[in-house]
């Protein structure tokens, strides 16, 4: 009989984080690393959307993500995503139906983080958005594990 083991979230961020460096260790396909990211996140947390908007203009372009169809535009000043990007820093909604001005590209996401991603000039050059279909799922320890990895993602 295999025994089923359960790890704690801290222990899941861990485990991603030493797949996202053999992710990324030497890859110059962004678009390839973004993609592989997303899905491990996806796969390991088992979140209902995550995904990467960059930045382009005055605009966040929909960029590789994992889960159900989404918006393909955002404004800068529009959303958690627009939020992350005009603040330069991390903004975690735990109920998205009160955050002034979302966009609801999907009616079953009910709580919210997105963390700025930084080019090598310190330019924001995308966001990571990630959904849950519960209310207040994304935490300080979120917070700390996805920056922490998307300091290593330079765009």
């Amino acid at each position: 009989m295999s025994k089923i083991v359960i790890m704690s979230k801290k222990e899941k961020y861990e485990l991603l984080l030493h797949q996202m460096e053999s992710l990324i260790e030497g890859e110059t396909n962004k678009i390839g690393v973004m993609a592989n990211i997303t899905a491990a996140i996806h796969d390991t947390m088992q979140f209902f959307w995550v995904g990467f908007y960059l930045v382009e203009g005055d605009e966040l372009i929909l960029g590789p993500f994992q889960g159900s169809v989404a918006c393909f535009r955002i404004p800068c000043t529009k959303g958690v995503c627009g939020a992350a990007w005009s603040r330069r820093a991390t903004v975690v909604v735990e109920d998205v139906d009160k955050f002034p001005g979302h966009i609801a590209c999907s009616s079953l996401s009910r709580s919210e983080i997105v963390v700025p991603v930084f080019n090598q000039q310190g330019e924001v050059a995308a966001v990571l958005d990630i959904d849950s279909t519960d209310l207040a799922t994304f935490d300080a320890t979120d917070q700390y594990y996805l920056e922490k990895m998307m300091k290593s993602l330079r765009l």
